[in-house]
């Protein structure tokens, strides 16, 4: 699993920072979560193949998370692309680009699908055989979701000594892979245990942005590996995030110590602060491992 922090600073962007956007690559597929100015030239940026990106979830419409996905609509048309590509948002997020695209006269030459969304309940919004991703309903000053996408549990792993050893068949290798037993060149049954190993452990990611603090988020982001959550405010400035419906390093660390999860990355800062390990600071003193997102950063897990 691999995170790529396109941008994550509040508001407006910057000479040398962006508003949100991200690339999680998860089960050999590329979901870009959020879409702020400047997206497509972060892509660019940091080499991040277009192509590749067929899914696209948007938190809500605020122009801070979603100004920029008219613009890369409109060069993924410039570029002939042919895939269809799947966005999912707020309800109003089909006018909000289909009526662009009409005054434009540019209509796609590509199949473009929205999946709006209106429920206030956790839904699972897309799932094939590898990856499930849900809403994570947030508290915001407009209907708003998180994301959670948790990987499948994979094939098991082949022992090749093992199958040496037993003179087992390359053509029992994928029925292996998929837990059954295999013949032995004796004639023998051999115990899939014996065979493969477990798989790896499936992985997890949540997605937080942006929100009031809201503890009734903890039951569903339980144990999960990665958790990003905003952190507009420091804690001194508590009484400014509760009325714009946002939350302090403090509390985002206090959503991860309750739901147990292993690492919690911190973004969305307000500009006012000098410096953006002040976050971190104060998340430690709730959390122990806490990480900071910045423009450009990638997190290996």
């Amino acid at each position: 699993m691999k995170l790529t922090i396109l941008g994550c600073y509040a508001a407006t962007p910057r000479t040398l920072t962006n508003p949100t956007a991200q690339v999680l690559e998860i089960k050999n597929h590329m979901f870009l979560i959020d879409c702020g100015e400047g997206t497509q030239v972060q892509l660019r940026k940091h080499k991040i193949k277009f192509s590749r990106i067929n899914h696209i979830f948007i938190s809500h419409l605020h122009g801070d998370h979603f100004f920029g996905l008219p613009g890369l609509i409109s060069t993924f048309r410039l570029l002939g692309r042919d895939k269809e590509m799947h966005v999912y948002g707020p309800k109003g997020i089909k006018d909000a680009i289909t009526l662009l695209l009409k005054l434009g006269d540019s209509w796609t030459n590509y199949h473009l699908y929205f999946h709006e969304l209106t429920s206030n309940d956790s839904e699972i919004i897309y799932e094939d055989d590898k990856v499930s991703v849900a809403t994570i309903p947030l508290e915001h000053r407009i209907y708003t979701n998180g994301y959670l996408f948790r990987e499948k549990l994979g094939e098991r792993k082949l022992d090749i000594a093992a199958v040496g050893k037993y003179g087992i068949d390359k053509a029992y290798y994928r029925n292996i892979k998929l837990g059954k037993d295999a013949v032995s060149r004796t004639g023998e049954l051999i115990p899939n245990n014996k065979l493969s190993t477990d798989p790896n452990k499936p992985r997890s990611y949540a997605f937080c942005s942006d929100t009031v603090f809201k503890p009734s988020i903890v039951p569903q982001i339980k144990n999960v590996d990665i958790l990003y959550h905003e952190s507009t405010f420091l804690e001194s400035e508590a009484k400014l995030a509760l009325k714009t419906k946002h939350t302090t390093a403090k509390e985002a660390a206090t959503i991860a110590k309750l739901a147990s999860v292993k690492t919690l990355i911190l973004g969305h800062y307000s500009t006012r602060y000098k410096s953006i390990d002040l976050f971190k600071e104060e998340a430690k003193l709730v959390f122990p491992v806490v990480e900071l997102a910045e423009d450009g950063k990638i997190f290996q897990f």
